[in-house]
């Protein structure tokens, strides 16, 4: 296997904690075993409860036990910039993309509504999920709540029909049913990426 990269990509919310050294031990080995690169990718989406010096403090750390990167924040590299906030631009371009094709669309429900909806739910003993309510907001009226200032969030516009197929190394085919599935926040209303969108961890579908 050739160019072999693995990233380590911790969340500055807190502190190093044994689960992730134990993440980072590990893909320490893999990249070294596969003659690869290790590479840290700092995920600074959750602005409010990021905590100041975490990042330095856990780089200190484990360079102590041992463990070095080769790309990083603190290191650059040709495929910067390493944090997610500085990454703003090349988010907003996909996201326009996936706009423009119908794969995503902006949500402007209140937070109140969200709770109120998923109480509702539960009462009723139904998986908590959203409600799709601005799925089908013309353009028009979308144009019309962002010129006045409301706030909002861009959802994945996950298909409402057929089967969702993902196969795993270890359990083969795993499938879901796609209406099952809620269409996520892929940009927050700050404008920062959510962490399933900043990891590239996620299927974007093109519905029609």
């Amino acid at each position: 296997m050739n160019n072999i990269r693995v990233r380590f990509a911790p969340s500055p919310t807190g502190f190093l904690h044994i689960g992730s050294l134990r993440t980072a031990l590990f893909d320490y080995l893999t990249a070294k075993t596969l003659n690869g690169k290790l590479i840290l990718r700092v995920e600074d989406t959750d602005q409010k409860r990021q905590v100041e010096g975490a990042v330095e403090s856990l780089i200190n750390i484990l360079g102590w036990v041992g463990i070095k990167f080769d790309e990083g924040p603190h290191l650059g590299g040709e495929f910067g910039p390493y944090i997610q906030s500085e990454r703003l631009e090349i988010y907003k371009e996909h996201t326009e993309v996936l706009l423009k094709k119908g794969a995503a669309y902006h949500c402007f429900c209140a937070s109140e509504r969200l709770t109120e909806m998923r109480e509702k739910q539960q009462a009723k003993k139904l998986p908590p999920r959203y409600d799709r309510a601005c799925r089908k907001l013309a353009k028009e009226e979308v144009d019309k709540k962002i010129k006045a200032g409301e706030k909002f969030v861009i959802r994945q516009k996950m298909p409402l029909g057929g089967e969702i197929v993902v196969y795993d190394e270890l359990r083969g085919d795993i499938k879901f049913m796609a209406a099952d599935l809620e269409d996520q926040i892929l940009i927050k209303s700050d404008g920062m990426p959510t962490y399933q969108f900043g990891r590239k961890q996620y299927l974007i579908f093109a519905c029609f």
